[in-house]
């Protein structure tokens, strides 16, 4: 069955392919109404359906958005991956998940290939932007929104939390509970030492500290962001003869991994050992016991970063705060930490 074009629609309402062009992209010209009735039913009578690459390589714009994100197997990412689907949903876009899996090259390659389809726009959760990756977006001279990761030039546009103040939130409540100390599990040795959630994370948990008279020294223990390996970089710290009475984790995932080696180590928490993340996702009401953690509006997030990647103007001259939003923390309180 030969396929039906944008000539056969204009042959059978009585007018030109550009008046079909209109009709179908509600614009830029005004239509007549009766008009716009007769290509609708010409364009329902034949089944035409709009060739929406065709469309984007005319126009140099697709409906979708790229997103990349470091590993959506991790719960904030699927969750924040979600939301920026649905307030996609809402302008009409669709999206394109690509996962970095924390890796320079992985995240430059879904760059170029996103960039490379005429993407309307892309939010970048980075690891921690390169070189490389920051010359495929000025090569492209792209729309491209940070999300979750503080710009370090005053040109990128962001969207991100009060990551520092959230962490002081957690750690101060822990020393509430009359703790002698509290530990930080954070990241690796490849974190990026600026602009990561996690070193901002860490950063927090100094500052508390610091703030109520203790030393960190010691006290700071580098975990892979998973629930599966920082359960096994828990055990070896609760198993040891120098354990903590309370663990501030970067990450809820690694907090799950750490409630799992108490269990498994038959630690009681919170009567032992106190324990608090950092993301709030919805696992963290699940554990037992439930996971006193830090949270964040990431519908409202989602929805601010997909406006400004979608925002013509975004890459124009303006002030940082207009161009870096940042939303505030929430701590939450659960019975993970001591309380009732």
């Amino acid at each position: 069955m030969a396929k039906v074009t944008r000539d056969d629609v204009a042959r059978l309402a009585g007018t030109s392919t550009a008046v079909v062009s209109y009709v179908i992209n509600n614009g830029p010209r005004p239509v007549a109404p009766a008009t716009r009735e007769r290509v609708l039913a010409a364009i329902k009578e034949l089944g035409y359906r709009p060739d929406r690459v065709a469309q984007a390589m005319a126009s140099r714009r697709t409906d979708l958005i790229g997103l990349i994100v470091p590993d959506a197997r991790q719960p904030f990412f699927a969750e924040m991956a979600h939301a920026v689907e649905q307030a996609a949903a809402e302008r009409g876009k669709m999206v394109l998940v690509g996962n970095s899996d924390y890796l320079d090259e992985r995240e430059v390659h879904y760059l170029r290939a996103f960039l490379g389809m005429r993407v309307s726009g892309l939010i970048l959760i980075s690891q921690g932007m390169s070189e490389n990756a920051a010359a495929e977006i000025e090569a492209w001279d792209a729309r491209v929104v940070l999300l979750h990761e503080r710009p370090e030039a005053i040109d990128d546009v962001a969207v991100v939390l009060d990551d520092t103040g959230g962490a002081q939130l957690a750690v101060r409540h822990l020393l509430e509970h009359g703790h002698e100390y509290v530990a930080c599990l954070g990241g690796t040795e490849i974190t990026p030492t600026v602009g990561d959630p996690v070193t901002d994370h860490v950063e927090g948990w100094r500052r508390a500290m610091h703030e109520a008279g203790r030393t960190t020294e010691g006290r700071l223990f580098q975990a892979p962001y998973n629930r599966y390996d920082a359960y096994k970089v828990a055990l070896e710290l609760l198993s040891g003869p120098d354990r903590p009475p309370a663990i501030f984790c970067a990450t809820d995932d690694q907090a799950f991994g750490v409630l799992r080696a108490a269990r498994e180590l038959r630690i009681e928490v919170p009567g032992e050992l106190a324990v608090a993340g950092f993301d709030d996702v919805k696992e963290a009401h699940l554990t037992d016991p439930p996971l006193t953690t830090v949270g964040s509006d990431r519908p409202a997030m989602a929805r601010a970063a997909v406006d400004l990647v979608l925002e013509d103007g975004v890459r124009l001259a303006g002030s940082r705060r207009e161009r870096v939003k940042q939303f505030p923390s929430a701590l939450v309180v659960r019975r993970s930490c001591g309380c009732a």
